[in-house]
Parts: structure tokens; C-alpha cells; sequence
């Protein structure tokens, strides 16, 4: 309880804690002077406080979020998450584990505004990274050819070539259904790139791979196919189908302004090949050959 006290003593300005705190550190202030000043000095951390959720989050939640948390904006998302999502303490000690505060909204969305239950909107935005290493993808490869359709080719099949590196780098229970796969409805054809299920989100995943820099067409390519699938494909037990747009480059403010009007669950990520990476980086990662001979 003491511990409990001491952590969050900041949030009472007429505390003796905190009064006594100002004090040692500036002699010239007195104590009826510091209660007025110091809301303003914690300003920055107490006004995104989130009240309601703090009084809805368990003692024991509380310990395992200060005692593993030192950082105030990721203790609040903590408590945040608990108060919304119900965690067990299992569950919350392994989120702290796994720096989920870090990784937090990184790649542009707008799954809060298009799926509907909240703890799924939030799974949604946890399973998707901003940019990702693609680095079984030859880049000599691309560029070199008339045809950026080409390219984009070249880029799919090394995917599916390397679907099981694919999906171990794109994260957790994703199972491969299809590339390239036919969706059609009134007599007009569609072949999305790259089809996946994943299991802890009950839904269809349709990626469209691009090799230039992010363009507004291709959110409304996606709604097509998450139009399609949803009507045509999605089974009556699984959730809406969600659309990924992996590119080589994004303004990520750009994506969240005109994203956010789409009303399919989408997002926009990036991905890069060691090859590209910084030299200081790329010196760092063993070559194919030398890491083939550890293995």
C-alpha cells in the first residue's frame, strides 16, 4: 500500500510527499506556494489521467503496472487496456513483457472507427506492424523490368516462395490461403495478391502489395475486395475481413487523414530488404551463406 502511495503521490497536490519534494529541491519555495504550482508542473502527466480506468483496475493489476513500469504515458495505457479488456494478471504481466506500450498504433489504421467490438479493434491494431523486413526479396530484381505490375509480381512470388519466413515476419496465427485469388461478382473479376486467415482474429486478411510509394487508389482497390470477400466469401461464424496495403514507402500522417473516412477495417504498412537497410545495420546481420553454415 505504501509503494501504491508513493507511485501515484504526484496526482495529490496537497500531499506531504510532494510538498515536502518541492521543498528540498528549491528552499526558497514555501509549502502554500508549492501546492498552488505544483498542478502545473505535473501538468504534462496528469492530464491525460485516466480516472475512470484507474479506479476499474485490481490492487493486484496496480502492483504488477508500477512495480514492471516506470514510464507514466505507459503505465496509464496499462491501466487503460486492463480497464477496458478485463486482462488477467497473466495476461497484463505478458503484455508488460512484450513492450506492447511500444508498439502501440505504429502502422496507420482506422480499425477503432471500423470494428465495432472494442477488444477486437484492439487485437487488430496490436497484430500489424509499420514496416516490415522482407529480406529473402532479391531488390536486384526489381527495378530493372517495363513494368511496375512486373515488379509487383516478382515481389508475390518471392512471398510465396518464402510464405512460411512470410508469415513467422508477419506475425502470429496466420494461416495462407491463396495468391492471386478469383473473386468476382456480377461478371467483373478481381484478384487480390495475397489471402491469409488469422486464427486470434477470426477474419479473412487480403494484402495488396505495391513497390512504389503509397496512392489514395489503392484504399479503394481494397474496399473492392473486402466488399467481395465479405459477401461472398467470409463464412457467418467469422468477423469482417481486414485489407493491408504493403508498400515501399508512406507518408504515415497522409494515410491516417484520408483513411479515416473508409468504413472497411484497413491499414497501411511499409516494408524494406536488408539490402536497404542502413550500412551500419546491414554489417551487423550475417551474410546467406555464412548464416546457411550456423544453421
Amino acid at each position: 500500500m505504501r509503494l501504491f502511495y508513493d507511485n501515484w503521490a504526484f496526482l495529490d497536490a496537497n500531499s506531504s510527499v510532494t510538498t515536502d519534494d518541492l521543498n528540498q529541491g528549491n528552499s526558497s519555495v514555501k509549502t502554500d506556494d508549492a501546492i498552488n504550482i505544483y498542478p502545473t508542473i505535473l501538468l504534462h502527466e496528469t492530464k491525460d489521467f485516466p480516472i475512470e480506468d484507474f479506479f476499474k483496475v485490481p490492487f493486484t493489476h496496480h502492483v504488477e503496472i508500477f512495480s514492471r513500469v516506470k514510464d507514466i504515458s505507459a503505465r496509464y495505457y496499462y491501466i487503460r487496456r486492463t480497464a477496458e479488456e478485463h486482462l488477467p494478471t497473466e495476461t497484463l504481466v505478458k503484455l508488460i513483457k512484450e513492450n506492447a506500450h511500444e508498439h502501440i498504433d505504429l502502422m496507420p489504421n482506422n480499425f477503432q472507427q471500423t470494428i465495432s467490438k472494442s477488444l477486437m479493434a484492439r487485437k487488430a491494431v496490436m497484430m500489424f506492424k509499420d514496416e516490415y523486413l522482407l529480406d529473402f526479396i532479391n531488390v536486384e530484381e526489381i527495378g530493372e523490368r517495363d513494368s511496375i505490375d512486373t515488379d509487383e509480381r516478382v515481389v508475390e512470388q518471392k512471398i510465396v516462395q518464402n510464405i512460411k519466413q512470410f508469415i513467422m515476419t508477419f506475425g502470429n496465427d496466420f494461416a495462407f490461403i491463396g495468391n492471386q485469388y478469383h473473386l468476382e461478382v456480377y461478371g467483373v473479376e478481381h484478384f487480390p495478391d495475397l489471402l491469409f486467415f488469422n486464427r486470434e482474429l477470426n477474419a479473412m486478411v487480403v494484402i495488396e502489395l505495391k513497390t512504389g510509394e503509397f496512392k489514395t487508389s489503392y484504399l479503394g482497390q481494397l474496399m473492392a475486395y473486402l466488399s467481395i470477400l465479405d459477401a461472398k466469401v467470409k463464412k457467418a461464424h467469422e468477423n469482417p475481413s481486414i485489407g493491408i496495403v504493403l508498400c515501399k514507402s508512406a507518408n504515415r500522417e497522409y494515410v491516417e487523414f484520408v483513411i479515416r473516412d473508409y468504413n472497411k477495417p484497413m491499414g497501411v504498412a511499409t516494408y524494406t530488404t536488408s539490402q536497404e537497410m542502413p550500412e551500419e545495420y546491414r554489417k551487423a546481420l550475417p551474410d546467406v551463406d555464412e548464416l546457411k553454415k550456423l544453421l
